[in-house]
C-alpha cells in the first residue's frame, strides 16, 4: 500500500517547481498582503503569509516571474484568480495552498 505521501503526489497533476517570489494576495475583502511562494505548479501555488485565509475562499494574486528564470528578455507578471484550498500554521506565519482557476501573463 502507498505511502500518503505517495499518495498525495499521485493526486498532482502537475510538476511543483520550488521557488521563492514575492506575492501581492487580495482577499475576498479586498484586503491586500504581501506574501512569499514556497512552490508553483501550472495548477496551484503554495505561500506563507501573516493573514488567516479560509479554505474556499476566492483570492486575486499576482506574482513577477523573472526573465532569468523564464529565459525571456524581461519579466512577466502573471495575474491570478484562485481559490484558498488549505491554510496551515507554519512557524509564526501561515502556509496557504491555492489553485488556480485563471490567469493571465502582463509583460513588464
Amino acid at each position: 500500500m502507498p505511502s500518503k505521501a505517495e499518495q498525495t503526489d499521485e493526486l498532482r497533476s502537475s510538476v511543483r517547481f520550488p521557488i521563492k517570489l514575492p506575492v501581492n494576495v487580495t482577499t475576498e475583502g479586498q484586503r491586500e498582503h504581501l506574501a512569499e511562494t514556497e512552490n508553483i505548479s501550472a495548477g496551484g501555488v503554495l505561500f506563507t503569509v501573516d493573514a488567516d485565509m479560509a479554505p474556499g475562499s476566492r483570492i486575486e494574486f499576482s506574482i513577477a516571474m523573472p526573465s532569468t528564470v523564464l529565459g525571456t528578455t524581461s519579466d512577466v507578471m502573471v495575474k491570478c484568480v484562485g481559490r484558498v484550498v488549505r491554510c496551515a500554521e507554519e512557524g509564526e506565519r501561515k502556509s496557504v495552498a491555492a489553485v488556480i482557476d485563471e490567469y493571465r501573463f502582463d509583460r513588464n
